[in-house]
């Protein structure tokens, strides 16, 4: 733990990730350099001096400083962890991608590992992906490479099949909110204070963006009684940090969805209602009326917008000597990197093959458990199987993400469209799918050249 690693952060200019990351990394016994490469290179030297800022302030437990890059290869050179965190294209394509299958009454609650905007995703960022996996081969071949790029499933099989020796893992931050929720109710419900998210011990298991809990405990108590017997108490009026906030706010929700789906199935839902509502055939979507009786509302370009647009207003401060907010949800890459480098144990929430850790999936699937991370080790912990009904839902998900990554591997757009036309939240029939898939392609079509390639 006393060398300095090498940390290249592809898409190190984020607001987003890249903030909650330094955020993270300022409060984990880290000695690292981080090479911060972004098609923005602006964005990369404003992280480049918040990031300074903080480790200068000493008041740090670790030694994190940042460098950023002219070029990817720069930052990849004889890198010992790599950071993936990119999108391809700006909010003028999120717009088409989020919002255009409304003309043909189709809403879109999240867009990332799900719905219609997801496979147009997964066909303007496999290409990108891999041809990362290519630098990687060339110029760190031994590094440890943390994607958190969506849709996880596409990018992460597209990397390993350029590089099946890749030592990769996806990050996953999805799980945070639903243990804050039972943190919380814990806390309301035994009148104790001082329980934290990480007090609260998880089975997880499903897909990324698709996954559920089906047992949690504090202090070797089980608590599952507990949440169901929220769920029960809770399941027409919800469960609100701030009343109606949803209404103006798509990363809060009255976690309705939730309990409908755990008094439904049995196991607790581990992602946010709206993300959730989005694998399920339109039972909470159909409609905003629909949606808001749920108590949650859509992540829309506008929201996204607002958000970028506040964050862009703060660059200055935050240059300035001022610290990133607390309020900003950590993440637990630095803590995995940590463990990787030899600086402990840590279980987390990890996406990887499927080596039979989630039962009833297909071997290869990129599923979501829990893993053990210790020095230059990640091992996969058995989650065990989802409920037949819940499977029955998982199952297409993850066959439609089969054939999206075919699509890619061959080629063929056409066997895109077939994941397009079959996703839950498609209400169209196929004439009207393959109009609106066709319009929303030539939306991206910059992105598309690989598929017209010889």
């Amino acid at each position: 733990m006393e060398n300095r690693v090498n940390i290249a952060y592809i898409g190190g200019g984020s607001t987003g990730w890249g903030w909650r990351f330094i955020q993270a990394a300022a409060d984990e016994e880290l000695c690292a350099m981080v090479k911060l490469y972004d098609t923005d290179k602006d964005f990369a030297l404003a992280n480049e001096v918040i990031g300074n800022n903080i480790h200068d302030s000493c008041s740090t437990r670790g030694n994190v400083i940042y460098l950023a890059c002219d070029t990817a290869d720069e930052a990849l050179r004889n890198a010992d962890f790599v950071i993936m965190s990119f999108e391809a294209g700006g909010l003028d394509e999120y717009v088409t991608e989020m919002h255009f299958p409304e003309g043909y009454g189709v809403v879109q609650t999240d867009g990332e590992n799900s719905g219609l905007c997801s496979v147009i995703r997964a066909l303007k960022m496999m290409p990108l992906c891999a041809e990362y996996a290519e630098k990687i081969k060339r110029l760190c071949p031994g590094a440890w490479v943390i994607n958190m790029c969506t849709p996880m499933d596409a990018c992460m099989t597209v990397m390993t099949d350029v590089f099946p020796q890749m030592k990769l893992i996806g990050a996953d931050d999805t799980t945070f909110a639903c243990r804050e929720l039972i943190a919380t109710m814990l806390c309301e419900d035994r009148s104790v204070s001082g329980i934290r998210r990480r007090d609260i011990k998880t089975n997880v298991l499903g897909i990324s963006g698709f996954t559920w809990f089906d047992n949690i405990s504090a202090g070797g108590d089980d608590l599952m009684p507990m949440f169901r017997s929220y769920a029960e108490r809770c399941s027409d009026s919800g469960y609100e940090y701030r009343v109606n906030e949803f209404k103006t706010n798509p990363d809060s929700d009255g976690h309705k969805v939730k309990f409908d789906l755990f008094l439904r199935y049995g196991i607790i839902p581990a992602v946010s209602d709206r993300v959730a509502a989005e694998f399920c055939p339109p039972w909470y979507t159909k409609t905003q009326k629909n949606m808001s009786m749920w108590k949650f509302s859509p992540m829309t370009a506008g929201y996204r917008k607002k958000m970028i647009s506040d964050r862009a207003s703060k660059v200055r401060k935050y240059m300035d000597g001022d610290r990133l907010p607390k309020s900003l949800t950590p993440v637990e890459v630095p803590s995995v990197i940590r463990a990787l480098c030899g600086g402990g144990n840590f279980i987390a929430a990890l996406n990887l093959p499927n080596k039979g850790q989630v039962w009833g999936l297909p071997e290869g699937t990129t599923v979501c458990t829990n893993a053990l991370v210790s020095r230059g080790d990640v091992r996969p912990v058995a989650g065990g199987a989802l409920p037949d009904d819940v499977l029955g839902l998982t199952l297409r998900h993850v066959h439609n993400r089969r054939q999206v990554i075919e699509a890619y591997r061959k080629k063929d757009l056409d066997i895109a469209f077939n994941a397009f036309l079959n996703d839950p939240v498609n209400v169209c029939t196929v004439n009207e799918s393959a109009e609106m898939f066709k319009e929303m392609l030539s939306v991206v079509r910059m992105h598309l050249l690989y598929y017209c390639e010889d």
